[in-house]
C-alpha cells in the first residue's frame, strides 16, 4: 500500500466524509495519480456523499410518517373508547325506557320464584293456592292481566311501579284516619297516614273516602 493510500485510507476512516474533505484530500495528493484517475475518486466519494444525503432525507420522512400514524393510531384509540362508552350509555338508557314497570308485589314475586331455580313456565302455571303470602296472589292477578308485560319484566329486567298512596277522610268529622302500628285513631290530614290500596281493600272503610297523596 502506498503512502498516499495509508494516508487517504486514514483520513476517509470515518462513515461519511463531505465532498469538501474529498476535495481536500485529492488536492493534496492529486500528482501522486492521473487525471483519470482523480475524476474517478471524485465521481467515487461524492456519489457516495448524495446517496447518503438522500437517505438521510429518506429516513426523516419516515420517521415523520410513523410519529404521524402513531398520534393517528391514539387518537382513534381514545375515539373508540369515548364512543364505546357514549353507546353503553344509549344502550343502558335505551334498555331503562324500554324495560316494563311492575307493582311491587310482581317484583318480589319474580324474585322469590327466580331465586328458587324455578323458570317462567312456572311462573306463569302458578296458581293462588300455592302460596299464602300476599303478593303471591296478587302478582298472579297482574300477570293474568298483563301475560306480555309478565313475560318481558322476567326475561328483560323491569322497574318497580311506586304505589299510589291514600289518604282516608273521614267524611263526617273531616279528619283523616291514622296508626301507631297497633291501633287506628283520627287526626288532622298533616298527621294523617298514608294507605296503599292494598291496605284499603283488607280493611273497612264504610264512612272514609280515599283522597290520593299528591308528592
Amino acid at each position: 500500500m502506498t503512502k498516499f493510500e495509508e494516508e487517504f485510507k486514514a483520513l476517509t476512516s470515518w462513515d461519511w466524509i463531505n465532498v469538501d474533505l474529498i476535495q481536500q484530500i485529492l488536492t493534496r495528493f492529486g500528482n501522486w495519480h492521473s487525471d483519470e484517475e482523480f475524476q474517478e475518486l471524485l465521481d467515487k466519494y461524492s456519489n457516495l456523499n448524495d446517496h447518503y444525503e438522500k437517505e438521510v432525507i429518506r429516513s426523516s420522512k419516515l420517521e415523520s410518517q410513523l410519529i404521524s400514524r402513531e398520534k393517528q393510531v391514539i387518537e382513534l384509540r381514545e375515539a373508540d373508547k369515548a364512543q364505546g362508552k357514549e353507546i353503553i350509555q344509549l344502550k343502558s338508557q335505551l334498555q331503562q325506557q324500554a324495560l316494563p314497570v311492575v307493582p311491587e308485589c310482581v317484583a318480589e314475586f319474580i324474585s322469590k320464584v327466580k331465586k328458587a331455580d324455578n323458570n317462567l313456565t312456572f311462573a306463569f302455571n302458578s296458581k293462588f293456592d300455592e302460596c299464602p303470602a300476599k303478593y303471591w296472589k296478587e302478582a298472579i292477578v297482574w300477570r293474568l292481566n298483563h301475560p306480555e308485560e309478565f313475560a318481558r319484566a322476567w326475561l328483560d329486567g323491569y322497574t318497580v311501579e311506586k304505589p299510589k298512596l291514600f289518604y282516608l277522610e273521614n267524611k263526617i268529622t273531616g279528619m283523616y284516619l291514622s296508626s301507631d302500628g297497633k291501633e287506628f285513631y283520627e287526626h288532622h290530614k298533616i298527621h294523617g297516614f298514608k294507605f296503599t290500596q292494598s291496605e284499603i281493600d283488607s280493611m273497612e272503610t264504610g264512612s272514609y273516602e280515599q283522597i290520593e297523596v299528591v308528592e
